[in-house]
């Protein structure tokens, strides 16, 4: 065969119909129109089957990419962001709506009926059926708040169960309820209607304001991350965070009301007690510091870094002999000396440092100048616990007894943040929050712990410091700042602590075997 006639033959085998009404070249032999042969027959049938195929793909392809699209355009249509984009349009809303109608926007099947509601709305008009967006927004959160509280708890006591774990806490033992919350429940349900009824939080459709407090006191009882308790209250990221921080605001809040104002009287404590009082009846309170260990900005963390090497904020605290905090002031960096911290207090009439009575004062230890209002111990001579116990454990001189009985009185501070770490482990570490927000925690949980001390003598945590003494060294820098004592010596204060070691001493050598 010639190349001519093979290109023949394949030209016309491409241009064949595959029908039968055509003329076909084979193997270039010639067959009659409508008697076609075996193998034309056959060739005919593949390609008609894969031309099949091919277009069964292709029609598959496109209805799955059609499918996809309407799904992007459904997806993207009732989007959180777009319920939030159409809300934040709507005239007139009350501030109590939005954010129910925020809850409500975690549901997917809420957004799409909110959405299509709004719509629906805007279609009316030739039914003259007006429907007012606030009240299809309302009407939207309080069937999707209807649906969550109406939900049945889990029987186990399982972080997965969402909201049924929370259920289940609050109707369990005491002793896990104590453990989760870090409060017995009736102080914890006497809180939330604290919270409720002066508005300082709201149930919303999702989340009652028992459980946003639950979350807060889940996150700083446990130091517990964000992830964590998303999982154990099933709620997304931005829910728990938005109800830490609004928790963190209403109790800090409540800091004027529930951090003490000092009485003048003289407390109980010293009054039942032979070793302080009469020396010790103007003594109204006892001021520390502690260290907390902070996150700071690698430019801030040389000044934060305490003599330990720790990144750290110095918190000043000023508390009563019933373990109830007066004062506190969080945020300074964990590089400066705490009488340098109470000296900018005293100067700055914007920290509100509670006015100290005449002739009243506190204890402070030997990082703290000896001045007026304020009767530290005497220097350089052996002050805490431990340096009183074994073979020379009595006491030589009058300045030796007035700084033990001292350091007993004032280790009330160290037994109130023992009792404040123990309750809130955040305080143990650095937490991965702002600095201000950390600075916020420290005062919460001031608040919270004089809460309990308040409505709960016998709580747990405050029962097991009864007659118990912390001896650790403190975590100020107990070397006083020189420069500092020589400019604001007050011979008033040294004139009164030199007298009452000396009448402490007297007492103790004629006789009294009590020291």
């Amino acid at each position: 065969m010639s190349l001519a006639s093979a290109k023949m033959n394949f030209m016309d085998e491409d241009a064949s119909s595959g029908s039968g009404d055509d003329a076909n070249v084979v193997d270039g032999n010639k067959h009659q129109p409508g008697i076609p042969s075996n193998s034309g027959r056959r060739k005919r049938s593949r390609k008609a089957t894969g031309d099949a195929i091919v277009d069964a793909m292709l029609e598959i392809a496109a209805a799955s990419k059609m499918r996809a699209n309407a799904i992007v355009k459904s997806e993207d249509r009732f989007s959180i962001s777009k319920c939030i984009k159409v809300l934040d349009e709507m005239l007139g809303i009350d501030q109590q709506i939005y954010f129910l109608a925020l809850d409500l926007f975690e549901n997917a099947n809420a957004r799409e009926t909110f959405i299509s509601l709004k719509n629906t709305s805007a279609e009316m008009d030739d039914f003259d059926l007006e429907l007012d967006e606030l009240e299809l927004t309302a009407a939207a959160a309080g069937y999707h708040y209807y649906s969550s509280i109406t939900k049945q708890p889990c029987h186990s006591l399982s972080p997965s169960k969402g909201c049924g774990f929370m259920a289940e806490v609050l109707n369990g033992h005491g002793v896990v309820f104590q453990e989760m919350f870090r409060m017995d429940k009736n102080v914890f349900h006497k809180l939330c209607d604290i919270l409720r009824q002066r508005g300082m939080l709201r149930d919303t459709a999702g989340v009652m304001i028992e459980e946003q407090l639950g979350i807060f006191l889940n996150i700083i009882g446990h130091n517990e991350r964000n992830r964590v308790i998303q999982e154990r209250f099933h709620h997304s990221g931005e829910t728990i965070s938005r109800h830490f921080n609004n928790v963190l605001k209403a109790v800090k809040s409540l800091s004027r009301e529930f951090l003490l104002t000092p009485n003048p009287s003289t407390p109980p404590e010293i009054l039942g007690n032979n070793r302080f009082y009469p020396y010790f009846q103007d003594c109204i309170g006892v001021i520390g510091g502690m260290h907390i260990p902070a996150q700071v900005p690698a430019k801030d963390q040389s000044r934060f870094r305490n003599k330990k090497g720790v990144l750290s904020q110095n918190v000043l605290a000023a508390c009563t002999l019933d373990l109830q905090f007066i004062f506190i002031y969080p945020g300074w960096e964990g590089s400066a000396a705490g009488s340098r911290v109470l000296r900018a207090v005293l100067d700055d009439p914007h920290q509100n440092f509670p006015h100290i009575p005449e002739d009243k004062y506190f204890l402070v230890d030997t990082g703290y100048a000896n001045m007026k209002g304020f009767i530290a111990p005497f220097e350089g001579v052996r002050y805490h616990i431990h340096e009183y116990r074994g073979a020379n454990q009595l006491p030589r001189n009058a300045r030796e007894l007035f700084n033990h009985r001292h350091s007993s009185l004032s280790n009330v501070i160290r037994r109130s943040f023992h009792v404040l770490k123990t309750r809130f482990p955040i305080l143990k570490v650095a937490p991965q929050y702002a600095f201000h927000t950390q600075r916020d925690i420290v005062i919460a949980a001031c608040v919270l712990h004089n809460y309990i001390r308040r409505e709960c003598k016998n709580d747990w945590l405050f029962s097991s410091m009864e007659g118990m003494t912390v001896d650790e060294p403190p975590d100020v820098d107990e070397h006083t700042d020189i420069g500092l004592v020589s400019s604001v010596q007050d011979q008033v204060a040294f004139s009164m602590r030199e007298s009452i070691s000396a009448e402490m001493w007297n007492h103790f050598m004629n006789g009294w075997d009590q020291w």
